[in-house]
């Protein structure tokens, strides 16, 4: 592995790296790696859409020894913007094909339907069946709908098939569903011997799916049904809709069977032996499910329960967006107890509550 530059990194092998800035997040930057094939260089991700972001992609691109307009394909591992936001921009001045799995294409198509208002409105019924106080409702409902941004990300013209090789010449890239931080999330196997002769099989470009000390996001999967339904969207206050965090593990095991030797995430740094993370990540969430079963002793919201559980600073200096996102977590761990038997919601309660079993 050698470091080209500040922003970039050359993994050997044709692969390189990119560090994309993420304005005003702590995450600082998304890796986005420049792939060569036998028909030109082809993207995995792109980073946020943002000036910054696009003037070091740029950049970083040049000393690769190519540009923008040279991408022959962009790969997208999932829809979030850190990773989908620079992809129309590339396609318009390369026309290059922009593939993501069809689940990611289903939220991205909503995306660009759904009205800003029609989100904010969804977002607060969510809020307020999950239990969250009045005022922290109130003050998401009262934002300026005139003021909202626009968000319409670039439509994805090919689709991912899982566990098919990805049509680039020369190389061989397999695709690997990974459900868990969004259901249409994917890892990427380069099933090609490692450059430095590290044991194992092959790379894995993880995505957000597998982190160097970070535990990625798991939240719901649920968002505003397709404009053909009525204002506002309907809220399921059930928890039979899926079962995030259970994909998620599931995903992890089907990696760590599959003994990478080195993993390219999509942020902070590659890293090798990808089965002691995978391993790390399953005991944080069986402890993470012990240590939630036991708050349950007591019915509790999802509001409730995310003011309960440890996070990476106290309850009252979480922002409020972040909350959101906490409280998304805290159903999508009740959801997985729901599935094993160990919780269930109380009947007649509004907001509903769930306890141990």
């Amino acid at each position: 592995m050698t470091q080209v530059s500040t922003q970039v990194t050359d993994h050997g092998g044709g692969v390189r790296s990119l560090r994309v800035p993420i304005p005003n997040n702590p995450l600082g930057y998304t890796l986005v790696y420049v792939v060569d094939t036998d028909i030109g260089p082809v993207l995995i991700d792109t980073g946020w859409d943002d000036p910054l972001s696009w003037d070091t992609l740029a950049e970083g691109l040049s000393a690769c020894g190519t540009s923008a307009g040279e991408i022959h394909g962009i790969v997208i591992t999932h829809h979030h913007p850190d990773h989908h936001g620079l992809s129309g921009r590339v396609r318009e001045v390369s026309g290059a094909w922009i593939a993501m799995h069809e689940a990611d294409i289903s939220l991205v198509r909503r995306t660009r339907d759904n009205r800003p208002e029609r989100w904010y409105t969804y977002m607060t019924a969510k809020l307020a069946a999950a239990g969250a106080p009045a005022d922290h409702v109130a003050a998401l409902g009262a934002i300026s709908l005139g003021t909202l941004p626009g968000f319409s990300p670039a439509l994805p013209d090919r689709e991912i098939v899982p566990g098919e090789l990805l049509a680039l010449p020369g190389r061989r890239l397999r695709a690997i569903w990974t459900p868990g931080h969004t259901p249409g999330h994917v890892c990427l196997h380069l099933e090609e011997t490692h450059p430095a002769g590290l044991p194992g099989n092959g790379r894995l470009f993880s995505g957000d799916h597998l982190l160097p000390g970070i535990t990625p996001h798991i939240g719901l999967y649920e968002d505003p049904a397709d404009t053909t339904i009525a204002d506002p969207p309907p809220v399921s206050t059930s928890l039979d809709r899926g079962d995030p965090l259970g994909d998620y593990l599931d995903s992890l095991e089907r990696i760590g069977r599959l003994s990478p030797a080195e993993v390219l995430p999509a942020h902070r740094h590659a890293f090798p032996d990808a089965t002691v993370r995978v391993q790390e990540l399953l005991d944080h969430h069986d402890e993470r499910l012990a240590g939630l079963r036991a708050l349950l002793t007591t019915p509790l919201t999802p509001w409730q329960l995310a003011e309960r559980m440890e996070w990476n600073r106290p309850w009252d200096e979480i922002p409020p967006g972040s909350r959101n996102i906490a409280v998304s977590e805290a159903e999508a761990h009740v959801r997985r107890l729901v599935k094993l038997g160990q919780a269930e919601a109380v009947t007649g309660s509004e907001p509903v509550t769930y306890v141990a079993v």
